[in-house]
C-alpha cells in the first residue's frame, strides 16, 4: 500500500510554481524554444532525417530477463538499460520502470514520428513483476500509453507515479493504480521512499495543452541505496538544491542527448558536460547517461553523447557509465 510519508528537506523543493490560469512554470520563469527559422529548419531536418538509417546508435546485447526474474537479494541493487530514459531498477527489494517506452515510434502515430533504431533491452514479457513505474512528463518519447496500458494489463498490483495533472490522461485508458504529486511530495511503498522532484522543462502533447501538466525528475530512497532519476531537463540550480536536500546518491540516471541546435534545445536539455556538472550537484557517487542512441530527435550525432559523456567524466573526475541497451550492472 501507498502512504504518504514522513516531512522531509524535500518539501522545501515544492511546491511547482502554478499560473492562476492553471498552467504550471519553471522556476526561472519561460523557456527559451528558439525563433521561427530555428524551429522551422528544425522540424523541416527531422522529416529528411525519418527517412534515413543514421548511424552511431546505441549498442544493444540479449538480456533473457531470467536473472533479472531471479533478483531475490535485497541486498543487491542493479540497473538496466531498456533504451532511451527507461531503466529497470532493481533495489531494496522493488522493482522499478523510469519513463517506460516499448513503442517503434515516439509520437501519437504509430507509423510515424521519431522511430527506434534499436529494440528494448528485454522483451516486455520477460520483465520481473514491476512494483513502481515513475513517469517524467508527458513528452511521447516518455510517456507513452500503449506501454503503460501494457505493464497496467501485466498486474494490477503495479503502481504509476505522475506530476501533477498527468494521471487523468492514464485513467482515461484504464490504468487505475495511478498517483500524481508535486514537486516536494513523497510516496512510500515497503520502506521505499519516492519524491518527486523539480526539473527545468515542459510538456506538451497536443496543440492547445502546453504546460498544462506538470514535469518532474525523481529520487528513490531505500533502506540501502539511493538512486535519483533526472527525467528530461535543462541544466538549472535546481541540481545543488536536491543534492543538498536528499543527496548524496549511489546513483543518479542523467539525460545526456537532444541538445542541438543549440538555440531552441540548451534551456530544456542538457548537454553532456552539463549532465556531469548535474550528477555533481545531486551529489552522484555515480552517473549513468540515458536519453541518447535510441531515437534520433535532435541534430546531434546518435553516438557523440556517450563520447562526449565519458569525456567530461574522465576530466571532471566522475565515474561515469554508459550502458550497452539490454546490460545490466550493480551500484
Amino acid at each position: 500500500m501507498l502512504f504518504l510519508g514522513p516531512a522531509t528537506a524535500a518539501q522545501d523543493l515544492g511546491p511547482a510554481p502554478r499560473k492562476e490560469s492553471g498552467h504550471f512554470e519553471n522556476r526561472g520563469g519561460p523557456l527559451s524554444h528558439g525563433g521561427t527559422w530555428v524551429r522551422t529548419s528544425f522540424i523541416l531536418g527531422r522529416i529528411g532525417r525519418s527517412f534515413r538509417n543514421m548511424p552511431g546508435a546505441a549498442p544493444w546485447i540479449a538480456n533473457d530477463g531470467v536473472s533479472l526474474r531471479e533478483n531475490a537479494d535485497t541486498e543487491a541493487a542493479r540497473v538496466t538499460w531498456v533504451g532511451h530514459a527507461t531503466l529497470l531498477v532493481q533495489m531494496d527489494g522493488l522493482n522499478v520502470l523510469t519513463d517506460p517506452i516499448w513503442s517503434d515510434t515516439a509520437s501519437p502515430l504509430s507509423f510515424a514520428g521519431p522511430r527506434r533504431f534499436v529494440p528494448p533491452g528485454i522483451a516486455m514479457e520477460d520483465l520481473p513483476p514491476i512494483d513502481v513505474v515513475l513517469v517524467s512528463h508527458n513528452h511521447y518519447d516518455h510517456l507513452d500509453l500503449s506501454t503503460l496500458e501494457e505493464l497496467s494489463a501485466r498486474s494490477s498490483e503495479t503502481r504509476f507515479l505522475v506530476p501533477l495533472e498527468n494521471a487523468e490522461l492514464l485513467r482515461k485508458r484504464g490504468i487505475r493504480q495511478v498517483e500524481e504529486l508535486d514537486w516536494g511530495q513523497s510516496l512510500q511503498l515497503r520502506g521505499v521512499t519516492f519524491t518527486c522532484l523539480p526539473a527545468q522543462h515542459w510538456s506538451q502533447r497536443g496543440l492547445l495543452d502546453r504546460n498544462r501538466s506538470l514535469w518532474a525528475s525523481w529520487a528513490v530512497l531505500g533502506p540501502t541505496r539511493r538512486f535519483y532519476f533526472g527525467g528530461d531537463t535543462g541544466y538549472f540550480d535546481g541540481f545543488r538544491a536536491i543534492g543538498e536536500a536528499l543527496g548524496p546518491f549511489d546513483l543518479a540516471a542523467i539525460p545526456i542527448g537532444a541538445y542541438r541546435p543549440e538555440a531552441m534545445m540548451r534551456e530544456a536539455h542538457l548537454n553532456p558536460e552539463e549532465a556531469v556538472q548535474a550528477a555533481i550537484d545531486v551529489g552522484a557517487r555515480r552517473a549513468l547517461g540515458v536519453h541518447f542512441g535510441t531515437f534520433d530527435l535532435a541534430d546531434e550525432d546518435l553516438d557523440e553523447p556517450p563520447r562526449r559523456f565519458r569525456a567530461a567524466g574522465k576530466e571532471r573526475g566522475v565515474e561515469v557509465w554508459t550502458l550497452a541497451v539490454g546490460e545490466t550492472r550493480n551500484f
